[in-house]
């Protein structure tokens, strides 16, 4: 692929976090994530500007988990950076949100999500939601090199 096996995932949730951590360890699922906690973080670490400044640039993460209801920059904005640069326009997005607004559906995948997944409300079933995701995208899917983009 490229590199790279990380995920990023974008919430501002420490339990979801934590929630999302332990449903892919229990589905075997040991890829890095690294957590953005707000737009702004998301955008430091895909472009390598601000306290990522000093990572890989060609290392892109393999799937992008990401909130809409973010701090500082929400995440519609997060997906329309990326899906307008060469560089990370490939990287998979599943938004990851409690949002059911059709007008945020439409939107997102107007601007390029692969998924668009409202987060349960139960438990259990988040939890489940977050293996299937995690398995699928990361076990399953085949994703284009970004290096191929242009």
């Amino acid at each position: 692929m490229n590199g790279s096996n990380t995920i990023l995932l974008v919430d501002d949730n420490p339990d979801f976090v934590q929630l999302a951590k332990r449903a892919f360890m229990k589905s075997k699922i040991i890829n890095p994530i690294v957590v953005a906690e707000d737009g702004v973080e998301a955008l430091d670490y895909l472009f390598c500007t601000g306290a990522w400044a000093d990572r890989e640039p060609k290392e892109n993460p393999v799937l992008v988990l990401l909130d809409l209801k973010l701090p500082r920059l929400d995440g519609l904005d997060v997906l329309a950076r990326m899906r307008g640069d060469p560089k990370t326009k490939l990287i998979p997005v599943v938004v990851l949100t409690t949002s059911s607004e059709e007008q945020d559906i439409t939107k997102a995948y107007a601007l390029g999500c692969n998924s668009y997944l409202r987060k349960p409300v139960d438990f259990d079933r988040l939890y489940e939601a977050l293996q299937q995701t995690g398995v699928y995208w990361l076990v399953f899917n085949q994703s284009p090199d970004p290096k191929g983009a242009g």
